[in-house]
């Protein structure tokens, strides 16, 4: 089928240089530093599984694009603890070795914000990075991976579901009853209209932090209302290839967004007016004006590419 990557070679790829990365010959959490600096992230083991994937008919809020629920099979991968922050993601924003806004080099720095796209709800500390767009996200990890040499990108949307749900097959991580949420995740309900620094808030069973609520977050996927029908039955590591900028998948539901929206199985999608108030012709590729509740996190496939192979991917990604 057009579009649709159930072989997990493609998307479980990544070879690293001992010299550079942590010792992650154990399947076990890590703290990985970006070399140069002193600021850190951990990343969390996720184990290969089985689970099903979507809500069941009968949970509330349920939307048409959650379903029919499938058995999804995936490979083992480590997954970020927490969103990455505007403190990781400046070291990449002010590297001078890299250069900016580059249509030949692999790997480019994003653009100048003509304004500030954190509105003024923070930056250093822990705050989650926001207000990008999937392809900055992924130059992002392509930058992170000629620092570590380790291959990091964004997960699936069946990644991305599987970890947070962590074992659970309830609409929240922690169960049905959504009143429980404020101790988990910051929605609309108590983030006084503005994302807060990660990790706050109770983890699922994983150990991964914020999942539902702060920032919404990107996967790899192209958006597709029939996801559950394209991906076939009982797929293994299934991706929808992304063929178009719109409308890519979002998961996780963000600090505006009301508890419905933060289930585990509620699916969202990039729009054009995301940018709308973006003055540039053509709009920015790197940023959204209008997005500013969108983050993202990583994640690193525990089978690891050849460097050819982690080109490979971020060309067709990215084009450069």
């Amino acid at each position: 089928m057009k579009g649709i990557i159930i072989a997990a070679g493609l998307i479980v790829i990544a070879q690293y240089s001992r010299a550079q990365a942590p010792d992650t010959t154990q399947f076990t959490p890590y703290v990985q530093t970006i070399p140069g600096s002193t600021i850190s992230f951990s990343m969390v083991p996720i184990p290969a599984g089985t689970f099903t994937m979507g809500s069941p008919d009968g949970e509330g809020n349920r939307q048409p694009d959650e379903g029919p629920q499938k058995q999804v099979t995936l490979s083992a991968f480590w997954m970020g603890a927490r969103e990455v922050t505007y403190d990781e993601f400046l070291l990449f924003f002010n590297d001078e070795n890299t250069s900016r806004d580059s249509e030949v080099d692999a790997v480019t720095r994003p653009t100048p914000q003509y304004i500030d796209l954190s509105w003024g709800m923070g930056k250093q500390g822990g705050f989650p990075v926001n207000s990008m767009s999937q392809r900055t996200a992924l130059m992002y990890c392509r930058w992170l991976y000629e620092k570590t040499g380790i291959f990091y990108r964004l997960p699936t949307e069946a990644e991305w579901e599987y970890a947070c749900r962590a074992g659970s097959n309830t609409a929240y991580y922690f169960g049905n009853d959504a009143k429980k949420l404020k101790e988990y995740a910051w929605f609309n309900g108590n983030s006084k209209n503005k994302y807060q620094k990660t990790g706050q808030k109770k983890p699922n069973a994983w150990g991964l932090y914020d999942m539902l609520g702060n920032v919404s977050e990107w996967t790899l996927d192209q958006y597709k209302a029939d996801y559950y029908t394209a991906i076939g039955d009982k797929p293994a590591d299934p991706l929808i290839e992304a063929t178009t900028t719109y409308p890519r998948s979002v998961r996780g539901g963000g600090y505006t967004d009301d508890p419905a929206a933060c289930r585990c199985a509620a699916r969202s999608k990039s729009d054009p007016s995301w940018n709308k108030r973006d003055p540039q012709i053509p709009k920015s590729k790197w940023w959204l004006t209008d997005g500013m509740s969108v983050g993202f996190r990583i994640v690193r496939p525990l089978q690891q590419p050849t460097r050819e192979e982690a080109e490979a991917f971020y060309k067709k990604y990215l084009g450069n």
